[in-house]
């Protein structure tokens, strides 16, 4: 039973051991770690326990990888055996090489041959270890992990960092919990320096798992022996101190056998006045006995532990295996089917309720899937409509002249209409940009959303979830054409109709009043003093003809306010009559003033009417006002052409008025030519607005302001319901149809079900993983049915 113990561990090593040092770590197998410092005489103890010179000798580093060595005690073979190997008792077999080594040279040079292919000629380590049994009728059933030796400072071509990675490498052995630790020291070193000893009390501080054992007693100094060390007085351990004398170099270099070592060693411990008393607890064989006895009954204990271990690891991979899938089904046609509708199913699933918000893995730490959408919606496109200025490209010059082209050859009473559609309609297109790149986002966050849709079954084909992103891209490619069109025909209707009748649009009325809210400056020819409100006889209509946008008599302020008034009260008749009149009256004077100009100073104690006061300001009482006369003639004084008189001088030359006005412009007496008229046609655009044009421009400018905010807000709130019409909702409604039509085809599935190499190595390695555990399971199920 006992044998059966050690043959059990044995056999779950070989198994894991073909499917990686890692696995084994993770069952925790009971076995012996040997460890100790260089030169400290490991390899000689397992040499002696094992009876046969088989492990690699040299200077500095010569075991540099673990060497888990298997001894297989195996009866002597009658003389009838029939077994090729009859002649041959002992022999060695490695787990990397099917061969049989009965010359235990060889099994030398093996091993070092090995160390070189995985650890290189460069004195490294390597954490893969080589599994050797050892099989021979004078062994006791032992395993044991010999490790490389711990040293401190590099020798010769050893890497800098050789301390570093053998501690770590023996660190990682001793730290199971289910390793009993070996730890070797030479007695003539003090104990207290014994670095075996001291790594194995940082993993077994109350040394229950660890076995002392001092080599090299009859090296000590005279006088001086090992006594209180082997009694468990200076250290204590609760597997003890075993003492061995192994060969000397000059017995090994006189290959003198095992069996003369044995037989000095025995005679040591009998014969020395110190070790006499406790001789039969000391030498290999005594060692050897106590290994076996501690190992089987460290296994037996950790039976039940290792089985519950293997339990939990089978649960594990088996979990593992399921989420691989079976690759038996996938030769089946309608298998294939089934399984590619499945996963079809659960893509557009993922897909709609990504972007719905009802995915059940939905992230806390980011926005992700519809809530992109919304906040390009409300954040990214509402932010950049509203940080467009609507006036911001347009100066008062821009205005000035959109105003003077509206108006032809001749000058205008009132601002032309068709000025203020001119000037909007390109302000308005300033929103098409920032509505098509609304449209790109949220077409590329759909992009994303779609490549994010992906299940741990569905990443085992990377054909077919490449095919799955391409489809659906491709449904939102199509659907992005029509969708920026109609985003920028909603542009296009904003521009091609100017509804100034919108309840929100501000009328021109109540622009002029915000502009002409402030007193302004008289003119040259008026009376100085503040404008007083009209009386009773003066209405809205005398505000909004000073400052519409007339060319037939009626402007963009007085239509709108004509709109709202006619769908309320009719005015009455006289208030008509009255306006009339009026506008006769103030023609009148503008002519007489023309005729007869009167002195620039006003009669002093006689203040003006607020009505004549007004409209003087725009067709002029003692003098041209700011529309009379042309701009060149406002802007250099008052000229007065006499009228009716002859145009041409007696002596044929240029009419005499014409040249005072050419006089007055210049300054001087200069002949009049066409260069020097080319020369103010030139200047015209850079000179300054008068009085009349700052309040025009202004009036353009408030109702550009106004018209744009109702045209912002609207496209504001069209843009994300047109994307989410022809985009969003569209692929969403029709995903699941296109991705059928498009791939459900029975002789695109194999292609589509071809796995990644690497999902069916690591499937293939996972099933490997899980019948090693199911026959260990067996096994341990075995030993304890046989025990009961």
């Amino acid at each position: 039973m006992d044998s059966d113990l050690i043959k059990l561990v044995n056999k779950l090593q070989d198994t894991f051991s073909n499917l990686g040092d890692s696995i084994g770590g993770e069952l925790d197998m009971p076995q012996l770690v040997v460890v100790g410092s260089q030169s400290a005489g490991k390899s000689s103890v397992l040499e002696t326990i094992v009876g046969r010179d088989f492990l690699p000798r040299g200077q500095g580093i010569v075991t540099r990888r673990p060497l888990v060595l298997q001894l297989i005690h195996t009866p002597i073979p009658g003389p009838s055996s029939l077994s090729p190997d009859a002649g041959h008792t002992e022999w060695g077999q490695f787990l990397h090489i099917d061969k049989r080594f009965t010359d235990f040279n060889e099994i030398r040079k093996e091993i070092e041959q090995e160390t070189f292919r995985v650890a290189g000629q460069n004195k490294g380590v390597s954490k893969l270890p080589i599994s050797l049994r050892i099989y021979s009728p004078d062994v006791l059933d032992l395993t044991l992990v010999d490790l490389p030796g711990l040293t401190k400072i590099p020798v010769g071509d050893q890497p800098s960092d050789i301390e570093r990675q053998i501690r770590n490498l023996v660190t990682d052995y001793i730290s199971r919990p289910n390793s009993v630790i070996l730890a070797v020291s030479p007695a003539n070193v003090d104990l207290a320096n014994s670095d075996s000893l001291k790594l194995a009390r940082s993993v077994d501080p109350q040394g229950r798992r660890t076995i002392g054992v001092l080599t090299k007693l009859d090296l000590m100094d005279a006088g001086t022996n090992a006594l209180d060390i082997l009694t468990g007085r200076v250290y204590p351990l609760k597997l003890g101190f075993i003492g061995c004398v192994n060969r000397s170099q000059q017995d090994i270099n006189a290959e003198k056998s095992m069996e003369d070592a044995r037989e000095t060693e025995t005679e040591f411990f009998k014969n020395h006045s110190a070790y006499r008393n406790i001789a039969h607890k000391n030498g290999t064989k005594y060692l050897a006995r106590t290994l076996n006895q501690v190992l089987m009954n460290h296994i037996r204990d950790k039976l039940p532990d290792m089985k519950a271990r293997l339990n939990t690891l089978m649960g594990q991979a088996q979990q593992e295996l399921n989420s691989f899938g079976d690759s038996a089904v996938y030769g089946d046609k309608n298998h294939q089917g089934q399984l590619i509708l499945r996963l079809m199913t659960q893509f557009a699933r993922d897909f709609v309720s990504s972007i719905e918000g009802t995915n059940v893995d939905i992230s806390t730490k980011e926005l992700s899937g519809g809530a992109r959408v919304y906040y390009i919606f409300n954040d990214i496109f509402g932010h950049a409509l509203a940080s467009i200025d609507s006036t911001q490209n347009l100066d008062n010059q821009d205005i000035r002249t959109a105003i003077r082209n509206s108006t032809g050859p001749r000058p205008s009473l009132f601002v032309p209409e068709i000025a203020f559609d001119l000037l909007v309609k390109p302000q308005i297109k300033l929103l098409e940009a920032p509505s098509l790149r609304c449209v790109e986002l949220v077409y590329e966050e759909l992009v994303k959303i779609c490549h994010n849709c992906t299940s741990n079954e569905l990443s085992r084909f990377p054909r077919l979830h490449a095919q799955l992103v391409e489809v659906v891209s491709e449904l939102l490619r199509e659907r992005l054409g029509p969708t920026s069109e109609y985003a920028q025909s909603l542009i296009e209707i904003q521009a091609a109709y100017i509804n100034t009748n919108h309840p929100a649009f501000i009328s021109g009325s109540a622009a002029h009043s915000a502009n002409v809210s402030m007193p302004k400056p008289a003119s040259a020819g008026s009376t100085n003093g503040p404008m007083a409100e009209d009386d009773d006889d003066s209405s809205a209509e005398d505000v909004g003809g000073a400052n519409g946008v007339l060319r037939d008599g009626r402007s963009v302020s007085s239509t709108v306010h004509d709109r709202s008034r006619t769908s309320t009260t009719a005015a009455p008749a006289g208030t008509v009559t009255k306006q009339s009149s009026r506008h006769h009256h103030s023609q009148q004077s503008h002519r007489h003033s023309i005729t007869h100009p009167q002195p620039v100073e006003s009669t002093k104690g006689s203040p003006p009417n607020a009505r004549e006061t007004f409209l003087n300001y725009f067709f002029g009482q003692n003098g041209p006002g700011p529309i009379a006369g042309s701009s060149m003639e406002r802007s250099h004084g008052p000229q007065h052409i006499p009228i009716g008189r002859d145009m041409s001088g007696t002596d044929g030359s240029m009419p005499g008025g014409l040249m005072a006005g050419k006089r007055s412009l210049d300054g001087n007496n200069a002949a009049y030519d066409m260069k020097s008229l080319g020369k103010h046609i030139e200047a015209v655009s850079g000179s300054q607005l008068t009085i009349r044009e700052e309040m025009e421009t202004s009036l353009i400018r408030s109702l550009i302001a106004s018209y744009f905010s109702i045209v912002r807000q609207s496209i504001q709130d069209l843009i994300p319901k047109a994307i989410m019409h022809f985009l969003v909702n569209h692929t969403t409604q029709n995903v699941q149809n296109r991705l059928v039509a498009s791939l459900y085809k029975p002789e695109l599935f194999a292609d589509l079900l071809n796995e990644d190499e690497a999902l069916v190595a690591e499937r293939t390695r996972v099933k490997a993983l899980l019948d090693a555990y199911k026959d260990a399971f067996k096994v341990l199920s075995d030993v304890n049915l046989k025990s009961t």
